[in-house]
């Protein structure tokens, strides 16, 4: 008797063959239909190093020796299988603990990591041949596996961009098998499904949306709007374009389309990807508000700690184990965490990745997708649409022309549905007008904005934005991420109470005197689902979507008629296309807000980026599936590109604790630390650890020296707020 697992409290023992059959059945039932046999074969295989005699001492006698098994079932899969795909089935077998390896080179006979050194001299494993009388494989039929390349055959390119994330599905349907097995033997825990009631939420946000009187053509136009989207519920499309301006009701709006799309077709799962932690605080109190008990939401993203919420202990162990697979029905997730649970390499990422399929995936200012890696993206999105059975909402308020650019950088024969075809009615949210300043100096940029009773301006650049705080008077404010998240949030929620004093002393808004006029100065991340409203709002040269991103948070409620946004320059030299693009469309453009010109935007930037947006896929310079580099894409694929070190600060008593015990014990919980982080450069890290006003402890830096500033780094540590 061969044995896979001991558990520990138990001392109860499971044998390598039920673990292999317990596994490939697990892994069959996620798997799609037309891989379902493969699949089975992949999980049957994959431990088969474990009936080595060495393994079976480690095991069973607790020998404290390394012997590896992953490779054993790569080596034996084509010889026991008979499939052209016998790459995807080595692929996940070797790298079923480690990661997905890159291919390598087949003439290389040293060992390596890759999986043609991986695969190299079976000779150094012990006999292990007693697979043989245990586990009985299933036939294949790779015209079903075929079919899967029904529409790329004749193009190289798509045939190994589908051959990759094949091979990730494939993987991710064995190691979450392999996971939940093993963590249900060793240690009784079940794998449970956090539930949702769709038909329940359905109707609770029907009863929400029917409670609003549509007295103003605002609102009027609002309710037409979101009847066109509804209209198409039941089209037949795998990518749905949602072009709403803001203030339109995007968010529910959105909802109930998946909601209805959901039970409708019978999806198991609704995804809802966001671009930044900041929206998907503001979102999942929404949602957990409307829909009470009815939705059990998981809530993935990596500023927020399960540990730090008010459910109770269970509740909170069922959403840690739903968050490594996510075994939800409706999921809060950032747009970094979705698109790295499909291009990663490593098991904890892409167990997600087979639970994408059957789903409505809701990706919120889609606009937001970074242009280096627009391909990959969409290129996920086609591949999850068109073969797991999945649908996606594109949904914002700056809509690219998504049908040109899904069908040039991705798929073809995607079906995609604009579910606007009416745009009249967008007249009714332009709240405000766009207005250039032209270059002009910070001084007079302050004099103007404190002019009105509130005003937000919006720059490019922390130190920019530190600058302009430091020249204004009055009630004054400033947002950047040389703050932690603790600490943004609450000067949000310090912001948005002022503006509501200021609405209630002064209804009208007029008369405001000058102490308590409001002024704010942010960096970008205010621009998209902060729920503020100012009087004006100055933006700084930057790209389109941004300086429209920024405008909607001026006169959000649409009361007033003369409200503008005013676009200026600090520096007019500026090395960014983006820039470059807008300034030629204001002069170009009476309304920079119009569709056609937030169209023309996107088609210059795209085309301007054309080479880098084609030079950043897994299949570039490969010819054949083994020189597929799942490792070093890895690596490479970066949803952000951020050269900044996180430093950790004390600001109440839960970071002390986190802090004082890092320094104690040279660790932490790190998820609870995160939100009491704050971003800089590796050069102002630097100069900061000079000035002894950082040090480093358990490889986590930290802030000690609380009244401390520094003019070389614009960084301030005054107290009590740490940060201005």
């Amino acid at each position: 008797m061969k044995i896979a697992h001991i558990n520990e409290t138990t001392q109860k023992m499971q044998t390598v063959k039920e673990h292999s059959e317990a596994t490939a059945k697990i892994a069959s039932d996620f798997s799609i239909a037309p891989l379902k046999d493969f699949v089975y074969n992949i999980g049957l295989l994959h431990d088969i190093g474990k009936y080595q005699k060495s393994f079976q001492d480690k095991i069973v006698n607790g020998k404290n020796i390394r012997i590896e098994h992953s490779a054993c079932g790569a080596i034996e899969f084509p010889k026991r299988v008979k499939t052209a795909f016998v790459q995807i089935a080595q692929f996940c077998i070797a790298g079923h603990h480690t990661g997905l390896p890159d291919g390598g080179n087949a003439a290389n006979d040293n060992y390596d990591p890759t999986l043609c050194g991986r695969l190299s001299n079976p000779e150094r494993f012990e006999n292990y041949s007693d697979y043989l009388f245990e586990l009985n494989l299933r036939e294949t039929d790779d015209n079903e596996l075929f079919s899967l390349f029904d529409d790329v055959r004749s193009n190289p390119e798509a045939f190994l961009e589908r051959y990759a994330f094949l091979t990730r599905y494939c993987f991710s349907c064995l190691t979450d098998a392999d996971s939940i097995d093993t963590a249900n033997f060793c240690t009784g825990r079940e794998e449970f499904l956090i539930r949702s009631d769709f038909s329940a939420c359905l109707e609770k946000l029907n009863h929400h949306l029917d409670s609003f009187v549509c007295e103003t053509e605002l609102q009027r136009a609002r309710a037409r709007l979101q009847a066109q989207v509804y209209a198409k519920a039941g089209e037949n499309a795998e990518i749905f374009l949602v072009d709403m301006p803001t203030g339109s009701g995007k968010t529910l709006c959105s909802m109930k389309f998946a909601l209805e799309r959901a039970i409708k077709n019978n999806k198991k799962r609704i995804i809802y990807v966001i671009p930044y932690n900041s929206i998907i605080d503001q979102t999942v109190e929404v949602f957990e508000k409307l829909f009470g008990d009815s939705a059990q939401i998981l809530r993935h993203q990596s500023s927020f700690c399960v540990d730090d919420s008010d459910y109770d202990e269970d509740y909170k162990e069922l959403l840690k184990n739903a968050s490594e697979n996510w075994n939800a029905q409706i999921i809060v997730t950032t747009s970094v965490q979705f698109f790295e649970s499909v291009y990663k390499n490593k098991r904890n990422r892409l167990r997600k990745l087979h639970n994408m399929a059957d789903s409505i995936i809701v990706f919120d200012e889609v606009h937001m997708m970074p242009m280096p890696y627009l391909q990959p993206c969409l290129r996920a999105v086609a591949q999850i649409t068109g073969l797991l059975n999945s649908d996606a909402v594109f949904l914002t308020a700056t809509m690219p022309d998504f049908e040109r650019l899904v069908h040039t950088y991705a798929l073809t024969h995607t079906k995609i549905c604009s579910t606007i075809e009416d745009k009249s009615e967008f007249e009714f949210f332009r709240k405000c007008d766009y207005k250039s300043m032209g270059e002009v100096s910070a001084e007079s940029l302050i004099c103007d904005a404190q002019e009105y009773p509130s005003a937000l301006i919006v720059v490019n650049h922390r130190k920019t934005a530190l600058e302009l705080y430091k020249t204004a008077t009055g009630k004054k404010y400033h947002l950047s991420t040389y703050m932690s998240a603790f600490d943004r949030q609450r000067t949000i929620s310090d912001i948005k109470k002022e503006l509501e004093k200021l609405h209630t002393d002064f209804p009208d808004l007029k008369d405001v005197p000058e102490e308590r006029r409001v002024t704010v100065v942010s960096t970008s991340l205010i621009e998209a689902g902060v729920d503020l409203d100012f009087y004006t709002v100055y933006r700084e040269l930057s790209g389109l979507d941004n300086i429209l991103q920024a405008g909607g948070r001026c006169n959000r409620e649409g009361k007033r008629q003369d409200a503008v946004v005013k676009v200026f320059e600090l520096n007019a030299v500026s090395n960014d296309v983006k820039v470059h693009i807008t300034r030629h469309l204001i002069k170009e453009y009476q309304d920079i807000s119009d569709e056609k010109c937030i169209r023309e935007y996107f088609r210059r930037l795209v085309d301007f980026k054309d080479e880098e947006i084609k030079l950043n896929t897994i299949s570039s310079g490969c010819k054949k599936p083994i020189d597929l580099k799942f490792a070093d894409y890895a690596k490479r694929f970066k949803m952000i590109e951020d050269n900044s070190v996180a430093v950790a600060v004390a600001e109440d008593d839960q970071s002390k604790e986190l802090i004082e015990q890092l320094i104690d014990k040279g660790y932490t919980d790190y998820r609870k630390l995160q939100k009491y982080t704050f971003s800089v450069y590796e050069n102002e890290l630097n100069n900061l650890i000079k000035q002894g006003a950082v040090k480093e402890y358990g490889g986590v830096f930290c802030l000690i020296n609380h009244d401390y500033y520094s003019e070389e780094t614009g960084v301030s540590f005054e107290a009590p707020d740490y940060f201005i």
